[in-house]
């Protein structure tokens, strides 16, 4: 166990990929528990997973494209663009929200997972970021669509998606590893956590693209972590550009030190769980 312990902090990444790994089944299995679970007893069960982000996205053409007749600064003025620039952005930060407001209780409300010696409670984690991505992906299925459809069409670029996507994936879950151990100590972080939440959905380029940001407070939108996925969402989806490169390599360290440091965290705490709860 010492040894396992001292591995840990060593190699955090890695040892947070081995248990993954490790636990697949478990983890797969809670999954799909959980999904199929928030539809139960519904009519038409996991068809909501598909309606009603298609709906969401009807809403915003209507709202946006004909009441309003926005026009995104960078759409070039294609009929349709601002409906799935917004919905683009929206979805991102959903993923986001859903990985953030949930994590601080992520131990709490699975404390009879706790005392169980042979139950890995890291796999909480990666359970909740996984119901998060399945989500995000029935969204942006939906996305693709739209834009299809709209003939804004797709572009070689749309390879990157699953490169940014896979940034942001390893983001939250350091973010929840750390999130959820820090909630068993501190409970005011689920109520932190949901101000963030409301206060980072028009801090961030959401409803706007980050260049309309004035100058003076640019700064503020370049540390905001989810600028970076939301821009990145929109240019290989709907304007049919790459990503911003520089700023990829910066999210790919981040993502990775987040990473590192939440699991290792985590970890760290860990035994003193069952003290508290």
């Amino acid at each position: 166990m010492i040894v396992e312990q001292h591995s840990t902090r060593r190699n955090a990444p890695f040892a947070a990929l081995r248990r993954a790994w490790q636990f697949r089944e478990l983890i797969s299995g809670m999954a799909k528990r959980e999904v199929l679970g928030r539809y139960k007893g519904s009519w038409l069960g996991l068809v909501w997973t598909l309606l009603t982000p298609l709906l969401l996205l009807l809403v915003y053409m209507f709202v946006f494209g004909v009441i309003f007749q926005a026009r995104w600064p960078q759409s070039e003025g294609v009929d349709g663009n601002f409906a799935a620039l917004l919905f683009c952005g929206i979805i991102a930060f959903f993923m986001f929200s859903e990985v953030l407001t949930r994590s601080p209780r992520l131990i709490v409300d699975n404390a009879n997972y706790v005392k169980k010696v042979v139950f890995p409670l890291d796999a909480l984690i990666w359970v909740a970021v996984a119901t998060a991505l399945f989500h995000f992906l029935i969204s942006f299925v939906v996305l693709l669509g739209f834009v299809l459809v709209s003939g804004v069409g797709v572009s070689v670029y749309l390879l990157y998606f699953p490169v940014i996507t896979g940034l942001l994936v390893v983001f939250l879950l350091g973010l929840s590893w750390f999130l959820s151990a820090l909630g068993v100590y501190i409970r005011d972080v689920s109520y932190i956590a949901g101000f963030l939440s409301t206060a980072l959905l028009f801090l961030s380029p959401v409803f706007y693209p980050a260049s309309a940001v004035p100058e003076s407070f640019r700064i503020l939108m370049d540390l905001n972590p989810l600028t970076f996925y939301i821009e990145a969402f929109r240019s290989v989806a709907v304007l049919k550009q790459a990503p911003d490169y520089m700023s990829m390599l910066l999210a790919t360290a981040v993502s990775l030190g987040v990473f590192a440091l939440g699991y290792w965290f985590f970890q760290r705490v860990r035994k003193g769980f069952a003290d508290v709860l």
